[in-house]
């Protein structure tokens, strides 16, 4: 049997399942959901779900594997699948949905899209992320923004500096902040966060259109131009603003030492919210969440989602249905979304529950979607491309930034190592 023959059987056997799920009387099944959301925000937030998957009657079989960026949760899953064992649902998002279907792996949700009417209340940027050879196969839980700088304003303050809104002003912040004795950057020496940071300078440097011709088109002129050369030379002088506990550190860790004062500035997406919500901190008076300096107007998107993988029980599939249902719907948008720091993706979610950060991070994602312009798919969160470039990317920049290599042999490593993965 060739491969496509065996995935349209795949999908002939798993959609006479729904059916037959569809035509009988509910039937308590077991979802088991591997994810990565493991720090205190995150497990709040995804805590919603089970309950809400509990209260109809199924059963959540929780399998979350920690690692800040998924790298660690991905490898289980792969073995999980090689081995005909998949979960239910995973979290996985950007072009590695696509690289899944493509296996023919994965589930069609469309049954409860048209029931739900998808189509209608996400944006198509949104939609289109979710969809393999057009069909729903996975459900957005969020939009996170990636290019914010999170602030701590006692700290700015006992350093007498200012929030900075250009990159020259960064590095005037970080050397106030570095001798009133304050660690003016805190990081986490991990390669996403690494290239987290990284792809928020690039936006700063090149701004959106370098952004995209670089990180989604692999255009080898914006690779190899000077405005990439800028990116690495601004790149390099993080590490003069870091301390010297950031390798290997989590994320989560990195914000606490923004909430206690410890450190100034944080360089991370708006996941970091969630730490600071779970400290009882407010926006705007106990810590600030700015845009990266710089990138002002600008929205580097990350969408989470589940990613549906097929079952062969029928109960298991209703259970997976139902969950796709909830978490769509507007009550886990908003209160997964409260305690995960990102924002809904429904057009029609009421966002009068949301504090300022949420509502700053939603006006500036609509207005980029409909003009068009400003709005890029984050690189170093799976968005722009596919994990063997994005793969090949961070080897670079992480190697870059633990060395004395200079900044063009910088440039000319990332060009060739994007070249080689494509």
């Amino acid at each position: 049997m060739t491969r496509i023959s065996l995935k349209h059987a795949k999908k002939t056997v798993i959609a006479a399942a729904l059916a037959g799920s569809m035509a009988t009387s509910a039937v308590a099944g077991e979802v088991e959901v591997l994810h990565w959301w493991t720090s205190g925000g995150e497990a709040r937030a995804i805590s919603v779900l089970k309950e809400m998957v509990e209260s109809e009657g199924h059963t959540w079989k929780d399998f979350a594997v920690a690692g800040g960026g998924g790298e660690n949760a991905m490898t289980v899953l792969r073995a999980r699948a090689v081995s005909g064992n998949p979960p239910a649902s995973a979290q996985i998002k950007g072009l590695e949905i696509q690289e899944w279907g493509d296996l023919g792996f994965l589930a069609t949700l469309d049954n409860v899209a048209r029931a739900e009417g998808w189509d209608n209340v996400l944006p198509p940027v949104v939609s289109d992320v979710m969809k393999h050879e057009g069909s729903y196969v996975a459900v957005p839980v969020n939009v996170h923004r990636v290019n914010w700088m999170w602030v701590n304003p006692s700290a700015l303050q006992r350093a007498g500096a200012s929030v900075p809104t250009t990159m020259a002003e960064l590095w005037e912040t970080a050397e106030k902040l570095k001798a009133a004795g304050i660690t003016p950057i805190a990081h986490g020496g991990q390669a996403w966060q690494d290239a987290t940071t990284f792809e928020s300078i690039a936006l700063s440097v090149g701004g959106p259109e370098f952004f995209e011709r670089a990180f989604v088109e692999h255009d080898q002129a914006a690779l190899t131009g000077p405005d990439m050369l800028k990116t690495f030379e601004e790149f390099r002088k993080v590490r003069n603003y870091i301390d010297a506990g950031s390798p290997g550190r989590d994320w989560n860790i990195a914000t606490a030492m923004v909430i206690r004062g410890e450190a100034g500035m944080q360089f991370m997406g708006d996941w970091a919210k969630g730490e600071f919500s779970a400290a009882n901190m407010s926006p705007g008076s106990d810590y600030l969440c700015v845009p990266f300096p710089g990138t002002d107007g600008t929205f580097t998107f990350n969408i989470d989602s589940l990613a549906m993988f097929s079952q062969r029980n029928t109960a298991n599939v209703e259970a997976q249905q139902t969950m796709a249902r909830l978490v769509l719907s507007p009550e886990f948008q908003e209160t997964f979304n409260l305690n995960k720091g990102s924002i809904p993706v429904r057009l029609d979610q009421n966002m009068a529950p949301f504090d300022e950060c949420a509502v700053s991070a939603m006006n500036t994602f609509q207005e980029t979607s409909q003009s068009g312009s400003g709005l890029v798919p984050s690189m170093a969160h799976g968005m722009s491309t596919t994990s063997a470039v994005s793969g090949a990317i961070f080897d670079v920049v992480t190697t870059y930034f633990n060395s004395n290599m200079s900044a063009q042999d910088g440039v000319r490593q990332l060009a060739n190592a994007v070249r080689a993965a494509q």
